[in-house]
């Protein structure tokens, strides 16, 4: 029998969203519906907002969320019935290519569930990444819930994106390992967490790179052992001055600029990797000399979802939390309510707010 609950939406393109009734269907085949707990707002979600994903208005926002498995589907044996899980929204299927050459965090076919949840007049919405999870209760493909040890959900969900891709970003694309060096450029979310997953790797340099000092500052805390302004100085040369004169053996883009990335590209040692998890719009480009990219060697790579396996890395993610080496509680700046969603993409652009979280 289907619920109605109270979620966040975006009606139409760039008004502000509205909390209203959302019916929930019971789980079908390969389903489930989770109660939940809290929800990261995250760029994303005023991207859906925006129109800057697609326009299949009306959106069901949220993604970044951990909650209790209130009912499944026929078939389902990933989860059961009052586990703790955190949502993905990459859901691998084991059978596309990626998943049969044994890189499932490169999944090409990911699984949502295939039931709409809508409005109580009949309108389907559009869970954005799949998950829709500003919502007391929401419906999502089994294969999007990671089940994980108990914790606190506004910090532990948001391992469900952003944080993921950052500490993904270093650990799982850049492969920093120990007594590596390593420059981020940009710290937000996405770019403190980059620092904090190159420190629990043991890297012994962690360049962070900002315009905003008060940012900079901010990285410190995730393990930064030197900062840049990039506004007062050339980060490049920065960069190299403080590893020998090389350049860092990792250089984490996390802007999604042509121009930051082309400080990245530059501030890599010969043979270094650079690996860009910044989001860039479509009409972007970058131009660079081809000489340069064959001669200083190395590997340019970007970073999908920081190349996680929810299931492996999930709850690996929240055992260092709990042991005190992962600080998930430095990313949550402010917890929320459902009406305070549209005050929270306000506040973004201060760029003073790691994460607003919603406590349902």
């Amino acid at each position: 029998m289907s619920q109605t609950v109270k979620g966040v939406i975006a009606r139409s393109k760039g008004a502000d969203v509205e909390v209203v009734d959302v019916v929930v269907p019971d789980p079908g085949p390969g389903e489930a519906v989770v109660k939940i707990d809290a929800c990261g707002v995250c760029h994303t979600d005023l991207h859906y907002r925006e129109g800057g994903i697609n326009d299949e208005f009306p959106f069901l926002l949220g993604h970044e969320a951990a909650g209790v498995v209130e009912a499944i589907g026929a078939g389902v044996t990933e989860v059961a019935v009052g586990d703790f899980v955190i949502l993905n929204w990459r859901a691998v299927c084991g059978q596309c290519r990626a998943c049969l050459k044994g890189k499932p965090w490169y999944c090409f076919d990911t699984h949502n569930a295939k039931q709409k949840m809508t409005l109580t007049d009949g309108t389907e919405l559009s869970p954005a990444l799949g998950i829709g999870a500003f919502i007391e209760k929401t419906l999502v493909a089994a294969g999007q819930c990671t089940k994980v040890a108990q914790a606190d959900a506004g910090a532990v969900g948001l391992l469900g994106c952003g944080v993921m891709a950052g500490f993904g970003a270093a650990v799982n694309t850049g492969n920093v390992t120990r007594g590596d060096s390593v420059a981020v450029i940009g710290c937000g979310g996405v770019g403190n967490a980059a620092i904090a997953g190159a420190q629990v790797a043991g890297a012994t340099t962690i360049i962070a790179v900002d315009i905003s000092d008060e940012k900079l500052e901010q990285a410190k805390r995730f393990g930064a052992t030197h900062t840049v302004n990039s506004k007062a100085v050339d980060p490049v040369e920065a960069v190299r001055e403080l590893t020998g004169g090389f350049g860092a053996d990792v250089v984490i883009e996390a802007v999604g600029r042509p121009e930051t990335y082309e400080q990245a590209f530059y501030a890599r040692d010969l043979a270094g990797t650079v690996v860009l998890v910044g989001v860039p719009t479509p009409e972007l480009e970058v131009t660079l000399p081809l000489i340069e990219i064959f001669g200083r060697g190395g590997a340019l790579k970007s970073s999908w979802y920081g190349d996680c396996l929810p299931s492996r890395d999930f709850p690996m993610l929240v055992e260092l939390y709990k042991q005190g080496r992962f600080d998930l509680d430095a990313f949550v700046t402010e917890r929320i309510g459902l009406g305070d969603v549209e005050a929270a993409f306000a506040k973004m652009h201060g760029g003073n707010v790691l994460r607003s979280v919603v406590e349902l």
